[in-house]
């Protein structure tokens, strides 16, 4: 039996723990995308979890792959000659810690909300507490609506000194002289780096979220009587959307 000739419903599911935008208002409830949004958002409350933002940058990439998989007819995360699922949410403009895909091909988007729901990959992804974002688009094919769903842990796109700022107030709260001075930069690249008479103790540490110190260092500054902290945000690996946030920090 051909595509065309069943009701089908075609799913599959992605969850990639790879390290977004702007949140913006939501579609309307009367369009597809928005049937499939607030419904994931009343199964989110209905389990106590926060609901996820809208999120432009997420929508603009699932309907360019909601319009390729209806030009092809196909369902698949990533077909021939597309970019994966991390390298078109970059492109699209997305910053994020962790990135989720679900799709699907249905007759309308109560029933393939009721598939996804019924599918555990799927479920997973709707109800995760890992994730804070997403974006939706539906797009008309032969076979149905082409559903795609792509969900993040959505990460602030700041600059350098904006990450020493955050990083400066973090330890201020714990009661730490903070700066962010250039004498730590080096540090970014293991350099030796001369500190006059005064011995530090030196952290290099990667993070996605910057409202909160990272464990390493929060232990550090519990176990030992620190006083004062320098603070330098690194320069990042890579300009994908996988945001990991490197700083080096110096401890007196």
């Amino acid at each position: 039996m051909s595509l065309g000739a069943r009701i089908a419903l075609l799913f599959a599911a992605i969850n990639l723990l790879t390290p977004a935008a702007l949140f913006a208002r939501p579609p309307q409830t009367t369009s597809a995308a928005g049937q499939l949004f607030y419904s994931v958002n009343r199964e989110r409350a209905a389990q106590g979890l926060p609901v996820l933002h809208w999120d432009d940058a997420l929508a603009s990439a699932a309907r360019e792959h909601a319009s390729q998989m209806a030009l092809h007819n196909r369902m698949s995360h990533q077909l021939a000659g597309e970019p994966e699922l991390l390298a078109r949410a970059s492109a699209a403009g997305a910053r994020f810690s962790v990135i989720a895909e679900n799709i699907a091909v249905g007759p309308d988007p109560a029933t393939i909300h009721t598939a996804w729901m019924n599918s555990p990959g799927h479920r997973a992804n709707i109800l995760s507490p890992e994730l804070s974002a997403v974006g939706i688009a539906v797009v008309t094919g032969n076979s149905g609506l082409f559903a795609v769903q792509d969900f993040s842990e959505s990460s602030a796109n700041l600059s350098l000194t904006q990450q020493e700022q955050q990083m400066v107030s973090l330890l201020a709260a714990r009661g730490l002289q903070a700066s962010a001075l250039p004498e730590a930069q080096p540090f970014c690249n293991a350099q030796r780096v001369y500190t006059g008479n005064r011995t530090a103790t030196v952290l290099r540490l990667e993070t996605a979220d910057l409202s909160r110190l990272p464990a390493s260092l929060e232990q550090k500054i519990q176990n030992r009587s620190f006083r004062t902290a320098t603070v330098a945000a690194c320069t990042p690996d890579n300009s994908s959307g996988f945001s990991r946030f490197r700083l080096a920090v110096l401890l007196f």
